[in-house]
């Protein structure tokens, strides 16, 4: 049966505007003028009248983790309480209060930002959490997703104390005393998620269902996605299983490209022994990069800069990964035909990075390898020029700026600011894709697009920062769709509204084109739809 769709503003992604499209069987047999599209119609076929709504290719979010958001899902959202400790701790005393708890079943929370506090710029402690409750262990992941503190009943059960050891890429930070304060950073973070329940398969499942449903309701169709380190007890094969056995049932509504995050080198190994690599899979579900995540966040001081931050000269942020372990695994990879994606914020461990990718490429000349670097945040001209000389992949992440703005001058300076987040400049070099790293941002693409075409908060009160840097109203879009897909080698399948292609697509209630550049966030997702099935529709 054909779906034949006219009467739309149907923008293509690299065929400009047309009026009309025919679907059938999940792909695009036509697209082109209304009265083209009408010569499809036969006895069976459905009409649907656009009404003059703007039409695109399906949303591809380059860099989010779907399990951690699903998991996110069911914990308490801080977002809303990060206004101050104060506000804080009430948010949680008031979830304990309405929730039946079983002893020791612990209280999670995601979102606070010390930033937004107005009544303390530091980090909450472990006293901060104790006045919250003694009975109960209670873990606050900061909105990064870098750093969490916990209670003293955590530590407890956790087994931590003054005489424990620091950890090799991360730290856990101490009082006057000696003493642990609950403030957990990078690696560190796995001495407190030790200590939390494995969940079953079953419940891995109902987070990947709920996440990719509330992706599908901002225009989201696919998803590149960090999930394997989301539970430290969880083998990455009961994620892959989640995934598959889902996609059997028909209940994944989002296009998954797998960035395998693997901590060593063995687990690599492993992995690809296994006869797991870039590629691997179906249309639904695939392996995608070797995913390593190289340093932490500007907002928690863990990226890691090449000169201490201008407002702690102390420390420099924290390198996961030595250049030698970079060295060693990125080639492995890449000579067993596996693409990188490694997370970068800082402008030192980007320098790292891209020179282990060069080692690599040395070594084993590839064309096409598609590698890239997560962020891309704190750059220098250096770093922006070599990536476009090893033609290499920028995961950016626009909604960043609603933050960053505030915060970017005051963490390197003024003159390191000037090469930051410099996203035209990534786009006229090469492949740059647009994501949130949700749950650290909601998945809202069209929040994402506004802050990349402003270059202000989403309120408007903060910037235009760095305005040279702003993208165009089609190269967002682009970065959300076709850039994607490039990403994960499919943008002969998918990523634009083209013949042959997958049938992803979204309607949306206005036309970004011609809507006020400081609006665009309120243009609402009307429905959405993966291989021409309507996986979300707005009430």
């Amino acid at each position: 049966m054909n779906n034949i769709y006219i009467n739309g503003v149907v923008y293509t992604v690299i065929d400009g505007i047309k009026e009309a499209f025919v679907e059938k069987d999940g792909k695009f047999i036509y697209v082109g003028s209304n009265e083209k599209a009408l010569s499809f119609k036969d006895e069976d076929s459905k009409i649907i009248d656009l009404e003059n709504k703007f039409v695109t290719a399906g949303f591809n979010d380059s860099h989010m983790h779907v399990l951690g958001y699903g998991y996110s899902l069911q914990m308490i959202n801080l977002f809303e309480f990060t206004t101050s400790l104060k506000e804080l701790k009430k948010g949680v005393n008031k979830f304990i209060d309405e929730n039946s708890l079983n002893e020791n079943e612990w209280v999670r929370g995601r979102g606070w930002n010390n930033d937004y506090f107005t009544d303390t710029n530091n980090f909450p402690t472990r006293y901060d959490l104790d006045e919250i409750s003694t009975e109960y262990p209670i873990c606050l992941i900061r909105a990064c997703g870098h750093v969490c503190v916990v209670n003293s009943k955590a530590l407890e059960i956790a087994g931590i104390n003054s005489l424990s050891k620091q950890v090799e890429g991360g730290a856990f930070d101490l009082d006057e005393n000696g003493e642990p304060l609950g403030i957990f950073r990078e690696n560190a973070l796995g001495l407190i998620y030790d200590n939390i329940n494995k969940p079953s398969k079953k419940q891995l499942k109902n987070m990947i269902y709920d996440a990719c449903k509330s992706l599908n309701s901002y225009g989201i169709t696919s998803a590149q996605t960090d999930d394997f380190t989301v539970f430290s007890k969880t083998d990455y094969q009961d994620v892959i299983d989640a995934y598959k056995e889902l996609e059997k049932e028909n209940n994944l509504s989002v296009r998954i490209y797998e960035q395998s995050q693997l901590v060593d080198k063995e687990e690599l190994k492993d992995f690809i022994e296994k006869g797991y690599s870039t590629g691997v899979g179906s249309d639904n579900f695939k392996i995608g990069p070797l995913k390593l995540l190289g340093d932490g966040s500007l907002g928690a001081r863990t990226a890691y800069l090449s000169e201490s931050y201008s407002d702690d000269e102390s420390t420099c942020g924290i390198a996961i990964y030595a250049g030698e372990q970079f060295d060693d695994m990125i080639e492995y990879a890449h000579k067993n035909n596996m693409q990188v994606a490694i997370h970068g914020i800082g402008d030192k461990i980007m320098i790292m990075v891209i020179n282990s990718i060069e080692k690599a490429l040395r070594k084993y000349p590839r064309n096409n390898h598609r590698h890239g670097i997560v962020h891309c945040q704190i750059t220098t001209k250096e770093i922006l020029d070599k990536i476009k000389e090893l033609s290499m992949c920028s995961y950016i992440q626009s909604i960043f700026l609603d933050y960053d703005i505030n915060i970017v001058q005051k963490r390197v300076g003024v003159d390191r600011a000037k090469t930051t987040y410099n996203f035209k400049t990534l786009i006229n070099n090469g492949i740059t894709a647009n994501g949130s790293d949700c749950p650290v941002e909601l998945p809202n693409v069209l929040n994402g697009i506004q802050c990349s075409v402003t270059r202000k908060t989403l309120d408007g009160k903060v910037g235009p920062f760095l305005q040279n840097q702003a993208l165009s109203v089609k190269e967002a879009i682009d970065s959300y769709t076709i850039m994607g897909a490039y990403t994960s080698f499919e943008e002969n399948v998918k990523g634009s509204i083209s013949f042959g292609k997958f049938a992803d697509f979204v309607i949306l209630d206005k036309n970004p084109f011609e809507e006020n550049i400081n609006n665009l966030k309120d243009i609402k997702v009307l429905s959405t739809y993966m291989n021409g099935n309507c996986v979300y529709k707005l009430n």
